[in-house]
């Protein structure tokens, strides 16, 4: 019979990575490297060199280390990957310091403790099983960083395990999901658009641009466009929002109520299904604001308009029977036909070939808001789960 992980405790050693882990503030405006580095050296201290892939300035890292089966093979095996990075507390009501963690009735509170450290800290605390244990299959450890501001990191990461030809068979992303093993989830794009008009005072109307004018056509058109695909699809009923959505979320521009205003820049997103292409749906938004363009320029030909692309991640689409499902559940996560509404690194290694799932301990609920916490019991039903992978992959 099957253990009561409820009336259970993560080992000291699990609870005690973790907390490391929370006590480095990871802030995604800062650098990862003091996390990084620490893991890096337990790392090194079992035996594996780790590969450290470094942002264009070198302040922060993703880290790649791959333990080798038994036979010394490094190719195939199981990804198992999180993000290093965490949200800002800024302006949140802590209960208690949010870096500091700390064990409340039967929960662990820090930023990160749900998104992701304590699946990152449960990884670092089976090291000595993984590194031990003779393993069928290679195991890969995937770190990233910049997960929380789109993704940033992971490309690279994802791009260094195809250099290295690892081609591993099965990537389990542990974000949060109460142990449940999801199999998708939708694209995420955000885009930036600058409008650069001309300046008057707003008696002689004439001699401007207004650049807040022509950017509110983009948000009626960004508004239509969402309303389109609520009414007409495509749609995918395993989502509990089952069409394509875009909203936009941000907007400044103008100086003063007596000035036409030259700049507005507003940002906007759309999280799609996997039946929209999002090429074709970015180039039909670049489209609309050459229109806005043009129709500035014929006031004044040096308005003009800039498009961003500030991030890309793209969707999750598992089948339900694909071998990686059938090996996350036989380690333990509970079995979820449905898909999730928020994002994740998944679809980087879903896209590169490499079969992925998301499991991880903790509730999406929690995760960004003040007083963040796991449930000490998904910490232990992680633990559970990489026992479980690891004695699948005794040799």
């Amino acid at each position: 019979m099957a253990a009561d992980r409820s009336t259970l405790v993560p080992t000291e050693v699990t609870m005690d990575w973790i907390t490391r882990l929370i006590g480095i503030d990871t802030t995604s405006r800062d650098s990862n490297l003091p996390l990084i580095e620490l893991v890096a050296e337990e790392i090194r201290a079992h035996g594996v060199e780790p590969v450290l892939v470094p942002n264009a300035e070198g302040t922060k890292a993703n880290l790649l280390a791959t333990i080798p089966a038994a036979d010394g093979s490094t190719t195939g095996g199981v990804v198992l990957s999180g993000h290093t990075d965490v949200v800002p507390v800024d302006g949140q009501p802590w209960s208690s310091e949010p870096f500091v963690p700390q064990v409340r009735e039967g929960r662990l509170y820090g930023r990160g403790t749900c998104d992701m450290k304590s699946f990152v800290g449960a990884i670092v605390a089976k090291l000595p099983q993984l590194t031990t244990v003779p393993l069928s299959e290679p195991v890969h450890l995937a770190f990233s960083y910049d997960e929380e501001i789109g993704c940033v990191g992971a490309p690279s990461l994802v791009e260094e395990i195809g250099r290295r030809e690892l081609r591993p068979r099965a990537c389990v992303v542990g974000e949060p999901t109460s142990m449940r093993v999801i199999r998708g989830h939708k694209s995420i794009t955000a885009l930036r658009v600058a409008f650069h008009g001309v300046a008057a005072h707003s008696s002689l109307t004439p001699n401007g641009v207004n650049a807040i004018e022509y950017a509110a056509q983009l948000v009626r058109f960004v508004r239509s466009f969402a309303e389109r695909n609520r009414a007409e699809g495509p749609f995918d009923e395993f989502y509990e929002v089952p069409f394509t959505t875009a909203t936009v979320n941000q907007i400044e521009g103008g100086i003063a109520v007596n000035t036409v205003p030259a700049e507005c820049a507003l940002s906007f997103e759309f999280r799609a299904v996997a039946e929209v292409d999002v090429d074709e749906t970015v180039e039909m938004f670049r489209a609309e604001v050459r229109r806005i363009e043009a129709l500035m320029r014929e006031e004044n030909p040096e308005a003009r308009a800039e498009v961003t692309v500030t991030a890309k991640a793209p969707g999750l689409d598992t089948a339900l029977d694909a071998e990686v499902m059938n090996l996350a559940t036989r380690w333990g996560g509970e079995v979820s036909p449905g898909k999730v509404t928020y994002g994740t690194e998944a679809g980087l290694f879903h896209h590169a070939g490499i079969p992925t799932v998301v499991c991880g301990p903790g509730d999406i609920a929690q995760a960004h808001s003040p007083d963040e916490y796991v449930e000490l019991e998904q910490i232990a039903r992680c633990e559970d789960f990489l026992d479980a992978l690891v004695d699948h992959l005794r040799s």
